[in-house]
């Protein structure tokens, strides 16, 4: 008789603000994820000019990262990252639905986002939250790989509230 295999297990993700000490980490993770990565001096300048940004910790390890940037009825996700090792176990879900939650609860009444054209694990992603394309940024990102051409950026909208109580 065939058996299943067994669901795999997860240790449980602990979210939390980014810290100044978790700099050096997601930097490096950073560069281990993105083409195009964030410098530890870009995080640094986030956390000082007061965005909000969280990380998820599973045992010791940071697993993913987000960061929020709000004016003044809106905002932009200008970062949401999941470690390779740990994607596929809707840690990016969740993710993304603590960000929307803190636009929301900032009075941001839409959000916006980029990512590039050709990463549709996370336009999937985005759309089953609610954000829509709006627009393309010809040529937005530097090239993935080595001789490869620059890449567009799909400009993403999600209408957050529809009015706020006066």
């Amino acid at each position: 008789m065939a058996t299943l295999p067994k669901p795999r297990e997860f240790a449980p993700v602990r979210w939390r603000p980014l810290a100044a000490h978790d700099l050096p980490v997601v930097a490096a993770l950073e560069l281990r994820i993105h083409a195009a990565p964030w410098s530890e001096r870009n995080f640094r300048d986030a956390l000082a000019a007061g965005y909000s940004a969280r990380v998820g910790v599973r045992g010791e390890r940071i697993v993913a990262y987000g960061v929020l940037m709000l004016g003044p009825g809106e905002a932009q996700l200008l970062n949401l990252s999941v470690v390779p090792e740990s994607r596929r176990e809707g840690l990016g879900r969740a993710l993304l639905s603590q960000i929307i939650d803190d636009a929301r609860r900032l009075y941001a009444e839409q959000l916006f986002l980029e990512v590039r054209v050709g990463n549709r694990a996370a336009i999937e992603l985005y759309e089953q939250a609610g954000f829509v394309a709006i627009a393309r940024r010809v040529a937005y990102y530097p090239p993935g790989e080595p001789g490869a051409a620059r890449e567009d950026a799909l400009v993403m909208r999600c209408a957050l509230v529809t009015s706020f109580p006066r």
